[in-house]
């Protein structure tokens, strides 16, 4: 391919100053594929001694280099009598409004965003080029001192030059924009698509939980009535065996009801409303006190700050909490559970505490965990799905949960709501 000619007739030849040979080599495949001229150096110092014996059309650098950054590398240049009429472009991330200070201050000709298009960047050669006629009709004035983030700055750039270097950023905010809103649209349609495969995925799993409740009613119905009508006439390991049938359709009955809560949760519109959390919190202990009325309790409620939420779903998240309090303090002498909240900051962060079992620490991360389990099961019951609801229902409402416990010596479940 002949090499693409400058206005003045000649091959323009352009300057690649860069110091990753990767990010130069594409670069000088894209300049070469449109006829121009291209040779490489790898940082601001051999530049400066390439265009000592070869003049350049266009110097294109990049501005982090070892050695001499670009902005040092532009100032020598355009401080050279030989070089000055020499355009130059940086490459740049143009991350801060000092960076066009330095630029004017170097007086550059114009910016490249980092990472850059093809049609983008040829586009700013050319434009560099065809100026470039224009701007040796033009004397560099005397100077202009200005101010900027606290600090005075010498800037010596003609009138066209710092035009062309301003338009230029301009157009790189506008074209970062262009990329951001394509990313944002695109992550729109992604979380769209999340969505809408999460819906999927809960509807499955609903008919599927829900088609498994007629045979697991049909096994629980039979073996009840096997037990009732024939037990007098069944060997003892047989009314054995058929008890531990009813119960384990009754388990399972059980965690098929939790997965539909689990699922349901999650599509559930939310009501919100202004929620009196020490008010709930009393009704649930008075219920479940009343059907454990022969135990040694000692509860604790503080003073509670109201919360806006779904008042349906967090009397789930109490009962839920207060459930495990309850049941995880059977086996203690003296059962002591406390509701109380803290301030951390903007948040109020609630919590629920008790004097039983606890866990190790080490499981804390899987605790919300659906199916995760610390205890046997004739230790304590459950299906280990409860918990995975509760951080559901408090993500929901922009909050969080964790839990702290020491094995025998209790836990403490946490968990934040906007006020």
């Amino acid at each position: 391919m002949s090499a693409t000619a400058n206005p003045a007739g000649s091959p323009v030849e352009i300057l690649i100053v860069e110091d990753s040979p990767t990010q130069a080599q594409r670069l000088q495949h894209i300049l070469e594929q449109q006829g121009y001229l291209v040779f490489i150096a790898a940082n601001g110092r051999e530049a400066l001694e390439a265009v000592q014996g070869r003049k350049p059309t266009l110097i294109i650098s990049d501005v982090i280099m070892p050695e001499m950054d670009g902005y040092e590398l532009c100032r020598r240049v355009k401080s050279d009598a030989s070089l000055a009429d020499v355009p130059i472009i940086l490459v740049t991330t143009l991350s801060d409004p000092q960076d066009v200070i330095r630029g004017l201050e170097c007086r550059a000709d114009n910016f490249i965003l980092k990472p850059y298009d093809e049609r983008y960047l040829l586009s700013r050669v050319q434009f560099v080029l065809v100026n470039r006629e224009v701007r040796q009709s033009e004397q560099t004035g005397m100077g202009v001192e200005i101010f900027f983030n606290g600090r005075k700055h010498f800037i010596t750039a003609d009138r066209l030059q710092i035009l062309n270097l301003l338009l230029s950023t301009y157009e790189a905010a506008v074209q970062r924009n262009k990329e951001l809103s394509v990313v944002r649209d695109d992550l729109h349609r992604l979380n769209s698509s999340l969505e809408a495969a999460n819906r999927e995925l809960e509807s499955f799993s609903y008919s599927v939980s829900h088609d498994l409740r007629a045979p697991l009613r049909s096994i629980d119905g039979f073996s009840s009535i096997l037990l009732e009508r024939f037990s007098a006439e069944m060997p003892a390991e047989a009314k054995i065996l058929l008890n531990n049938v009813c119960a384990s359709a009754k388990q399972m009955g059980q965690l098929i009801d939790d997965l539909l809560r689990l699922s349901y949760v999650g599509r559930q519109p939310l009501h919100k409303q202004r929620v009196n959390v020490s008010d709930l919190l009393r009704k649930v202990l008075e219920e479940m006190r009343k059907k454990q009325a022969d135990r040694r309790l000692e509860i604790q409620i503080g003073e509670l700050p109201d919360c806006v939420g779904d008042l349906a779903l967090l009397r789930q998240v109490v009962v839920n909490l207060l459930s495990n309090a309850f049941k995880f303090t059977l086996q203690t002498e003296k059962a002591i559970i406390e509701a109380g909240c803290q301030q951390q900051g903007a948040e109020n962060v609630y919590f629920v505490r008790d004097n039983g079992a606890g866990f190790e620490m080490r499981y804390a991360e899987k605790l919300f965990g659906v199916f995760q389990r610390f205890h046997r099961d004739d230790e304590f019951e459950g299906t280990g799905v409860g918990l995975s609801i509760v951080q559901r229902i408090i993500q929901r409402h922009g909050g969080r949960i964790w839990a702290e416990a020491e094995v025998d010596k209790g836990a403490t479940f946490y968990f934040s709501l906007p006020g």
